[in-house]
């Protein structure tokens, strides 16, 4: 179960550096809703509620990227009282990069680190020969690693 994991503790200040130079808020918060969808999806329709108050993230702001996801066909969506949103595949067929897709191109990005509008390898960057190789192996994890993945991974509890 997730639920104790840190991955849904308030990150640290240098690991929220890192993460937020690589996805958005906005991506990061659609893999914890997602990752918190696959913890219960043999419990049916989860409230934005729920989880917005789990993942202590802003109720408006989640209701608008759980759409989004939807609309996408990562989700699907029940009104009404028993409503709410589930997960259209197993966490084993959802994949990292299909999840932040909607928010966060990971797959096609190929930016510069340092932010040149034209960085290649006969015009490179002083970072691009050693961030080709790190954008490559973090491209790849995006797209080998599965909600299932991380959801099957130890982690600590929240204390």
């Amino acid at each position: 179960m997730l639920i104790g994991c840190t991955c849904f503790a308030k990150p640290s200040q240098p690991s929220r550096f890192f993460v937020a130079m690589v996805l958005s808020q906005t991506a990061i918060y659609s893999l914890k809703a997602t990752l918190y969808l696959a913890d219960r999806q043999d419990t049916g329709p989860t409230r934005v509620d729920e989880i917005a108050t789990a993942l202590d993230v802003p109720r408006n702001y989640l209701s608008k990227i759980l759409h989004v996801m939807t609309r996408s066909g990562l989700l699907e969506s029940m009104r009404g009282p028993n409503g709410g949103f589930t997960l259209v595949r197993s966490p084993e067929g959802l994949m990292l990069a299909d999840v932040v897709a909607p928010f966060h191109d990971i797959a096609n990005e190929s930016g510069c680190l340092l932010g040149r509008d034209e960085c290649r390898d006969d015009d490179p960057c002083p970072a691009h020969h050693r961030w080709r190789s790190a954008s490559a192996a973090l491209k790849s994890f995006f797209r080998e690693t599965s909600i299932a993945d991380l959801a099957r991974d130890d982690c600590s509890p929240v204390i």
